[in-house]
């Protein structure tokens, strides 16, 4: 397994590095005003299709490596019930479910993807770095959140009313709950599906959606959570270097641009993710800007990181 993971979030302050990138004439062009749409952005069925494109040659452990660090900054994964459920949007090889499943042999994940070469190597990298089998406790789907909703099986509409009803009942009834923790396992795993999720991880998945789709995204996490369930998200941050790296012409709306492959990527502020997510019907536990320093150990150079952190209820 190596090495114990190690969490870095406040190497360098988020405001310095906001007033030097401003204050730079060679960057300016990054905060110019965007007011249209540009003609030639693809359909939501090619935006799957280049990710699908981009897995191909991207989804080894060289390219995606495992996020051990993810268990220190979201302990509640290993705090959690017994045979907790979570749902992992955008799984890519595996990289995220597998900390997971290692750190809680008890955990439940269904994990999914718009890329069936994505979920093809998520299954072989879990076969092979976990001693034992894992069938029974990591299920993968295909999902295409431009195209359709979760499936029915993951949390069906009478499963979903019953969310909603108990959500309405704790306004006249709060002391009778006020004890449940996060992960509702009062509610009872139906037969008609999976009775519903106690965690949603969003990690470096809803920056590759268009911004004019990530509240449907949102919603449809919101909508297959227990009440009391967590969505778990980081994602890519303002002024990241990786932002400041993309060219004018890869421009394709504000703080969004899209690769030659014709993968994108949106880069967060706070701002922006607190109202996606509390627009959702979502209460926010925390939320912060991720600032790690590292070095590029071929080049030397230092590289200075923005990722955003979030925490986000769906209420009892």
């Amino acid at each position: 397994m190596g090495r114990e993971a190690e969490y870095f979030s406040k190497d360098f302050d988020w405001e310095k590095l906001k007033q030097e990138v401003e204050s730079n004439p060679y960057l300016s062009y990054h905060f110019q005003p965007f007011d249209s749409i540009p003609p030639s952005l693809p359909s939501p069925s090619q935006d799957s299709q280049a990710w699908n494109q981009f897995h191909i040659p991207h989804s080894t452990g060289r390219f995606f490596k495992e996020r051990r660090y993810l268990l220190k900054e979201f302990p509640e994964l290993l705090s959690c019930d017994e045979y907790s459920k979570v749902l992992e949007v955008g799984c890519g090889n595996g990289s995220t479910a597998l900390p997971i499943l290692r750190g809680r042999d008890n955990i439940i994940i269904y994990a999914c993807d718009c890329s069936n070469e994505a979920l093809e190597r998520a299954n072989k990298m879990i076969e092979v770095s976990i001693v034992g089998s894992v069938a029974h406790r990591f299920h993968l789907f295909h999902y295409d959140f431009s195209t359709s909703g979760f499936p029915k099986w993951l949390a069906c509409d009478s499963c979903k009313g019953n969310f909603l009803q108990k959500q309405r009942n704790q306004f006249s009834d709060a002391e009778e709950n006020k004890d449940m923790s996060f992960n509702s396992s009062s509610l009872r795993e139906s037969n008609c599906c999976t009775g519903g999720v106690d965690f949603v991880t969003l990690i470096f998945m809803l920056s590759a959606a268009p911004l004019h789709r990530m509240p449907a995204v949102i919603r449809e996490c919101f909508s297959v959570l227990k009440p009391g369930g967590l969505l778990l998200f980081r994602d890519y941050g303002l002024y990241d270097m990786t932002m400041l790296r993309f060219e004018p012409d890869k421009r394709v709306g504000v703080r969004e641009y899209m690769r030659s492959d014709g993968t994108r990527s949106y880069f967060f502020c706070t701002d922006t993710v607190r109202d996606l997510f509390t627009g959702s019907g979502f209460n926010e536990l925390e939320l912060e800007y991720c600032c790690v320093k590292s070095t590029n150990r071929r080049t030397g150079k230092s590289m200075r990181r923005v990722w955003v952190h979030g925490k986000f209820q769906k209420p009892f």
